[in-house]
């Protein structure tokens, strides 16, 4: 049942527990025949028993609709209706499990209900602490495996929403994937209009350069055509040329021969062999400048051949047309420039001014962190103080509602001495201001319009007049102070003088030795009174010495708890090398932690909290060897022991234990330790191995040692 049903509200958890009861862990089943077939299938597989209800077979009782009407007391509800079932077809199921039981705010208003409501009807009422009454007359209370069941609901309640979870991770992954999806179809999208809008270009260039090419050809021809006529002239040219040059190479070594002879001496002054050399030397910049010149020259004259070849072709027209949007071009261009250096200059400024801007934006940045911290620091300080002012109504509210009670009591002890015609000792005030309700006094012409708690008020107020006289009262009773003697001894009087009324009933006829009894009987109270009085001051003195005792146990014990608490955080971290790692203990009764156990919680390094069961073998090895060293640190030891504390760690945790053990070996502690892993004894001071000896008839144990500190760390 307990997976098909579940409480409208979590205040609900402990009753409707109580209530179902074996049935929470019933199984539920279509028909009687199901029941018999399961449970031959259990003794068939010798299974545990398990208990079934068929649907078809279980006789309920119809809801009693006038239940639901109950005003007095108040939040009373059928146990049907705060728990929600799922499907609608086991409402037989849930109306036999609950059986009109009604569930109440207090275990009194159950008890009202149960018993009280109608005499001639009882009902199962069950309070939400779990105190359930019966219509037999059996009352069971609540208990803590009773909180531990009805806890239940709650990992129910965590499991659906764990699966809720998984199944909302799995939509948004879902989501996720295929927003990432409309993301790179818009980018595939984005692309193709692009690769259009290129496409369309890339045809208009296709079309303007098939049209030059064309144009180009035509050029290329009519050339080709002039080429043919100039060929002949060429060659003409060039042979001629050859002859002059044979010439001319004659004539330029007719002329060496006639500088070296007239430049003789000038090329030995100059430590040259002719004057050619100095040339190339000296000369050769000139001769570059005079080549830049020819070049220049030769351009020239092809610019010049070009030109005088378009006004050939009468393109005089042509080069105005140019010309004039070469002027409009450079119009244009003189403006874009002088528009360009304004802009430059207003980009300049508004740079200028957005340095400034983010200077300043920074400098209110800072300020408005300041703010923002001290806005935190108030808003912290504001609910500190916000706790501390609702803890303070609280104790008011508190105190004023005992103050209420006080008052109510002491009206009542007022009124029973009036009728019990009682004389008491006043200081201030009598007996006529002890009064039974406002209807009482002369002024009562507004009594009826007035509240009982108005009412009460006034009462209080008429009675807060009088002022007892304890003069007359004795000193051992001005001296109670503990609020559970002065029960006591309220008890023990009232037992007095129930007695004493009960005798003064049976009294038929006067007694005449009653004055000798009484004599009697007040030299026994005188006695009686003087053994209390010493017992009084023993047990004080005890009470005494059982706080003192109980106060010197609780510091002892709280002096090493917090060390304990301050020191495993730190040894955790340094363990497990992490700063994200935590350690902490808290009691489970913090008035007197002794008494109870103690919880060790601990959150590994890259994980989030867990019980510590749930935790793996390494884990739970570290964590304990952190809270071995954080007690040892309290009261160390001469020697710290350990038992092959690695069997559950793998070599990383090895490591970090061994690193730790090494580190704190050198200030003080000293470690004998037992392991049989390499990984953790390399890392020691001097080894002991025992062994097996050689040679000898019988079994006899070999000692090695090795001192460790002979050999360099690798």
């Amino acid at each position: 049942m307990i997976n098909m049903c579940h409480p409208a509200h979590k205040r609900y958890n402990v009753a409707i527990t109580k209530v179902l009861g074996k049935y929470m862990e019933a199984i539920v089943v279509d028909s009687e025949k199901t029941a018999r077939l399961c449970i031959q299938y259990l003794k068939d597989h010798q299974l545990d028993p398990e208990t079934f209800l068929p649907i078809d077979y279980l006789q309920t009782k119809p809801l009693k609709e006038r239940l639901r009407n109950i005003r007095d007391p108040k939040n009373v509800k059928l146990l049907y209706d705060v728990l929600k079932y799922q499907p609608e077809d086991i409402k037989r199921v849930v109306l036999f499990a609950t059986n009109n039981a009604l569930v109440c705010e207090t275990p009194e208003d159950a008890m009202k209900v149960a018993y009280d409501i109608e005499p001639q009807h009882r009902y199962d009422a069950v309070a939400l602490d779990g105190t359930f009454y019966q219509k037999s007359g059996i009352m069971s209370g609540g208990s803590l495996d009773l909180a531990r069941k009805a806890k239940r609901w709650d990992d129910k309640e965590m499991g659906n929403l764990k699966a809720q979870k998984e199944k909302l991770s799995e939509e948004l992954r879902d989501s996720m994937k295929k927003s990432r999806k409309e993301s790179e179809l818009n980018t595939v999208q984005s692309t193709i209009k692009g690769l259009e809008i290129r496409l369309n270009y890339s045809r208009q260039d296709l079309q303007n350069t098939k049209s030059q090419i064309a144009k180009l050809e035509a050029e290329i021809q009519s050339l080709d055509a002039r080429a043919d006529t100039t060929d002949p002239k060429i060659k003409a040219i060039e042979a001629s040329m050859s002859e002059r040059g044979d010439i001319i190479t004659a004539k330029k070594e007719e002329m060496n021969s006639v500088e070296d002879v007239v430049f003789r001496d000038f090329c030995k002054s100059i430590g040259v062999s002719t004057i050619r050399q100095y040339e190339d030397a000296e000369l050769r910049s000139q001769q570059e400048r005079q080549k830049i010149c020819q070049e220049f020259e030769s351009q020239i004259d092809v610019i010049e051949n070009q030109l005088s070849f378009e006004r050939s072709k009468d393109t005089k027209k042509n080069v105005a047309r140019w010309e004039r949007a070469v002027s409009d071009d450079e119009e244009e261009l003189a403006k874009a420039q002088s528009a360009e250096e304004k802009l430059a200059s207003d980009m300049r400024a508004e740079a200028d001014k957005l340095e400034a801007m983010r200077a300043s934006r920074l400098t209110k940045k800072q300020a408005v962190d300041a703010m923002d911290e001290d806005i935190g620091k108030a808003r912290r300080e504001v609910g500190t103080i916000a706790k501390d002012i609702q803890a303070a109504q609280k104790s008011c509210v508190n105190l004023e509602s005992k103050l209420e009670m006080k008052k109510s009591e002491r009206h009542d002890i007022l009124m029973n001495c009036k009728m019990n015609d009682i004389v008491l000792p006043m200081l201030r005030g009598s007996m006529q201001d002890i009064i039974q309700d406002v209807t009482g006094l002369e002024d009562n012409s507004q009594a009826s319009v007035l509240d009982s708690s108005q009412q009460n008020q006034i009462l209080f107020e008429r009675e807060a007049r009088i002022q007892l006289n304890y003069s007359e009262l004795s000193d051992n009773f001005k001296d109670l102070d503990d609020h559970d003697e002065v029960q006591k001894y309220d008890r023990k009087l009232g037992k007095t003088i129930q007695e004493m009324t009960s005798r003064l009933q049976t009294i038929q006829a006067p007694n005449l030795r009653a004055m000798e009894k009484l004599e009697h009987a007040k030299e026994n109270l005188m006695k009686t009174n003087e053994e209390f009085e010493n017992a009084r001051k023993r047990a004080k003195k005890a009470k005494g010495n059982f706080d003192r005792i109980k106060k010197e146990r609780y510091d002892k014990f709280t002096t090493c708890f917090e060390h304990v608490s301050n020191e495993i955080d730190g040894i955790y971290k340094a363990l497990a090398q992490n700063q994200s790692a935590q350690a902490f203990l808290g009691p489970e009764n913090p008035e007197e932690p002794y008494l109870q156990g103690i919880n060790y919680n601990c959150v590994a390094p890259g994980k989030r909290f867990q019980p510590m069961t749930n935790l793996s073998g390494g884990e739970k090895t570290v964590a304990a060897l952190a809270l071995l060293f954080a007690i040892h640190s309290y009261h160390p030891a001469p020697f710290f022991v350990l038992d092959e504390i690695d069997a559950a760690l793998d070599n990383t945790n090895i490591g970090k234990v061994a690193s730790y053990i090494v580190n704190k070996t050198q200030d003080s502690l000293q470690t004998i330790v037992i392991s049989l892993k390499e990984e953790f004894f390399s890392h020691a001071d001097s080894l002991v191995g025992i062994c097996p000896g050689e040679g000898s008839q019988c079994l006899v144990s070999q000692v090695l040692t090795c001192d460790l500190t002979n050999f360099p760390d690798q």
